[in-house]
């Protein structure tokens, strides 16, 4: 009596386990940035002067790979190459990013995610440093796992030797995931 009960204890302990929600998924993700800066030839209130008062000065690119847990948190980690076309300045971030969903919606989330990592030069005009991100984004479920991100981010990159030895700028982007 005892050896059934038993087993039929594991199965249903095995039976619930199995019909559990997962605790959490592997996930990929890419995105494009394009930074936008303020133009200084640009004239309030002048007509006609052929200037805008925001250009875009640069682009990233990135992609990553990441677990999230439970719906909530993620971690990741990244790399991918940024271009500043105004300083000539190429960069190759490697980075991890944790991120956190603010609140959902069915399969919808707002979210805001912190970068921290290294970064690389492909020039030699300034030495490697320190990648920082911080941002607030909005993922729109799609169909068959794929999602599309909006992002707006800030980004410092501490480089010794250049102006105030950083680049700080605000870029606007578009991407995916796919889980």
């Amino acid at each position: 009596m005892m050896r059934h009960l038993t087993l039929v204890l594991l199965l249903l302990s095995l039976s619930v386990l199995q019909s559990q929600e997962k605790k959490g998924r592997t996930f990929f993700t890419g995105n494009v940035n394009f930074v936008l800066g303020l133009n200084e030839n640009y004239v309030l209130f002048q007509p006609d002067d052929g200037e805008s008062l925001i250009n875009p000065t640069g682009v990233f690119v990135r992609f990553g790979f990441g677990y999230e847990f439970k719906r909530r948190l993620a971690i990741s980690f990244n790399s991918g190459f940024d271009y500043h076309w105004n300083y000539a300045i190429s960069a190759i971030p490697l980075f991890g990013s944790i991120k956190y969903n603010i609140w959902e919606l069915a399969d919808d989330a707002f979210f805001v995610d912190l970068s921290y990592g290294k970064m690389s030069r492909a020039s030699k005009n300034y030495a490697d440093g320190n990648y920082y991100g911080l941002g607030v984004g909005y993922q729109i479920a799609g169909e068959n796992r794929w999602n599309t991100v909006f992002r707006l981010d800030f980004h410092r990159k501490a480089i010794f030797g250049f102006e105030n030895n950083r680049i700080d700028n605000i870029s606007l982007g578009i991407g995916f995931s796919f889980f």
